[in-house]
């Protein structure tokens, strides 16, 4: 891929939340890359492709038609009840415009299913009130044209600065328990291999449901432990959270709508990137 490469403008809205960042720093030597910010930083108000919004108070048409998109990426946090009215307002611009959304979702849209792993075209079911938001703006998107619409449904996502880590390390030096949940059997993945399979789904024009977790399985105890032997030496406590008195799944595992062989990932990659 060509640095000179600007075909679209992207609008990306949460580019001072975690994965928001990570998806901007991908992006923006390739495409015309704008972003929304509400996490007040010097790098974010000096940044002329920046915009400052509130999701609770601002009104995202505002910043939609100052930068008047071609692909919206949302990696929004915050109210949920305003999110839903936000990502309205960005449905009516898409179908205006002819705008194409690419909306990140989450493994907790099936967190009421437990027996298996969900793949792209199982119904959504959610207990959680998380899970019940994000399947809502997924049936609001999935009433457009489908050319139009990529949703990304996320499993963990990991990174060696990631939110997660930084828990897990203020913990050990505090000398509190870590909590690990030995019933839950999950998949996971990296920030910098989403941010690149966000790039290929531009770049190819794809569009649909994509499940972007690792292509193996693993329980979440093993997994966290795996980790906090990479971080530390020294005897961690541990605090086993049993929610089922069965193994649980919540994982979302690609199969009908698969990205190529050097976008996908294991659970091996991400510790191996955890070690560096």
């Amino acid at each position: 891929m060509k640095k000179t490469e600007r075909k679209y403008k992207i609008l990306i809205l949460g580019v001072s939340g975690y994965i928001g960042n990570a998806i901007y720093k991908e992006l923006c030597d390739y495409f015309r890359t704008y972003g929304t910010y509400f996490t007040i930083k010097s790098e974010f108000e000096k940044n002329q492709q920046f915009f400052h919004y509130n999701v609770e108070e601002d009104d995202i048409y505002e910043v939609l038609e100052a930068t008047k998109p071609d692909i919206v990426i949302s990696a929004l946090r915050g109210d949920f009840h305003a999110q839903t009215i936000a990502h309205n307002h960005i449905v009516e611009y898409a179908q205006e415009h002819g705008s194409k959304i690419i909306f990140l979702s989450s493994a907790n849209t099936f967190d009421a299913y437990s027996k298996y792993p969900s793949y792209e075209t199982d119904k959504t079911l959610s207990h959680s009130i998380y899970g019940h938001f994000k399947i809502k703006i997924e049936n609001m998107l999935l009433r457009m044209p489908k050319r139009q619409v990529a949703i990304l449904r996320l499993p963990m996502v990991f990174g060696t600065n990631c939110p997660r880590i930084q828990e897990i390390k203020q913990l050990i030096s505090e000398k509190e328990a870590v909590e690990i949940f030995p019933n839950l059997i999950m998949n996971v993945t990296l920030d910098k291999k989403v941010t690149q399979q966000i790039h290929y789904i531009i770049n190819r024009n794809k569009s649909g449901i994509f499940h972007l977790g690792s292509t193996d399985l693993v329980h979440h105890d093993e997994f966290i432990q795996q980790i906090i032997s990479k971080i530390t030496e020294t005897k961690v406590s541990l605090k086993q959270v049993y929610t089922t008195n069965e193994d649980r799944y919540l994982a979302v595992l690609p199969k009908y709508n698969k990205l190529p062989k050097h976008l996908q990932i294991t659970s091996d990659i991400v510790l191996k990137e955890l070690q560096k």
